[in-house]
């Protein structure tokens, strides 16, 4: 008997869906066609120059072409407990903070350490494409709880304690949201995370969008607002999105000091340090100033307000006006089985596919985040970009009859 190649673990993952569609949209430009991505959650900003001048210098200074300790650079793990508690209200010493090869090592690195073999996780959906993915691969159960734009893609008490059973552990929680841009009230995330208290819930809370949102909407952290769940709660972040930093590759996570021990066990082992000369930016990044996602923001208030209003015009569309991060997720459910451009998509996938092929416009469908129905459009992309290409869109579905 063969057995097989892939083991079934790692066979069983799925693409990530937002990378799979930007390198497609980047392939097909690079093949000479004008096609415009918006599938990609990367500032079209450069880094902030201070913050290159810092790794600069770093790239000259022999320590750093050296190991380092595996769960971060001690200046740096200081840093982040200083600007967490700046930013959030959150006191967490160095000892509790472990810094990853990106926030994506955080997810996997926090629920490696905490799950084991059939856990639940409560995932709030439409979720972003890859913690289902490290859920399973720690062996634990993704619980998708969905809540669709009638409810502002915020779930409920209601909906969570009806997931609920007796193999539940986590609560995956996020505001600003990736997919969707929703942000949970100041007195939501007190009630979620005094329901998951009383519950005897870990908390993870993801907070890399905190500066992002707008109308005068507050971040509220969940670690801080519920005092309560005491040290049953990690948090995760970077500077991928505040500082304009995706490709440094930059994040971490702050928790229990027993529980930050065996990640940094586990980072020992899968990748060591983060890069010396990446670190050393991030702690420039964190402890510099706000000014350049102050900056940021205001071009994506001005993106945020001219997608929505394009994509509102379209007969069947659905698109919420989203108050963080840098995503719109519209409801297309109305236009789905619609004949456009001699097709009838019956999915968001098959839109997606169709908006490709015709308008050039490479976009990421619902089946990435949770339900079909939906699409997810970034506006961290310049203005000219946006408007031609929400223009296309416009165009192509405004066959639709």
């Amino acid at each position: 008997m063969t057995s097989a190649r892939v083991s079934q673990r790692i066979g069983s993952i799925a693409e990530s869906a937002t990378l799979a569609v930007d390198a497609k949209a980047k392939a097909l430009k690079a093949a000479g066609r004008p096609v415009i991505g918006f599938g990609a959650g990367e500032p079209d900003f450069p880094t902030p120059q201070y913050i290159v001048d810092a790794a600069i210098e770093a790239a000259r200074q022999p320590r750093f072409h050296r190991y380092s300790p595996a769960g971060g650079l001690p200046e740096l793990k200081a840093a982040i407990a200083a600007k967490t508690k700046r930013d959030s209200g959150y006191e967490a010493e160095a000892s509790q903070v472990l810094v990853t090869n990106g926030g994506k090592q955080a997810v996997y690195n926090t629920f490696a350490t905490l799950l084991d073999p059939g856990d639940e996780v409560l995932l709030p959906t439409p979720y972003w494409t890859t913690y289902p993915e490290s859920i399973r691969l720690a062996g634990g159960v993704p619980v998708e709880v969905f809540a669709g734009p009638e409810q502002g893609y915020l779930v409920t008490v209601d909906q969570l304690e009806a997931a609920l059973t007796e193999r539940t552990k986590i609560l995956l929680f996020v505001s600003p949201s990736n997919p969707t841009g929703a942000v949970y009230s100041p007195e939501q995330v007190k009630e979620i995370g005094q329901w998951a208290a009383a519950k005897g819930l870990w908390v993870v809370t993801d907070e890399i969008y905190e500066h992002l949102t707008y109308d005068g909407v507050p971040f509220t952290s969940i670690a801080t607002a519920v005092p309560e769940l005491g040290d049953r709660v990690v948090i995760l972040n970077g500077v991928a999105k505040t500082y304009a930093m995706t490709g440094w590759r930059v994040g971490w996570m702050i928790g229990p000091a027993d529980v930050i021990k065996a990640a940094t066990n586990l980072q020992s082992h899968a990748t060591s340090n983060v890069a010396n000369v990446s670190q050393m930016a991030a702690l420039a990044a964190v402890s510099g100033p706000l000014d350049a996602v102050e900056e940021m923001k205001v071009a994506f208030d001005r993106r945020r307000k001219t997608m929505v209003s394009m994509l509102s015009a379209i007969e069947g569309v659905n698109c919420p006006t989203p108050k963080g991060a840098f995503y719109v997720y519209p409801d297309v459910r109305g236009i789905l089985g619609k004949e456009i451009a001699g097709i009838r998509p019956a999915t968001s996938a098959e839109l997606a596919a169709l908006i490709l092929d015709k308008a050039e416009v490479a976009i990421v469908p619902g089946e990435a985040f949770g339900p079909s129905g939906f699409v997810r459009l970034s506006y961290a992309l310049g203005d000219d970009d946006l408007a031609e290409g929400v223009g296309r869109i416009q165009e192509l579905l405004g066959t639709a009859k």
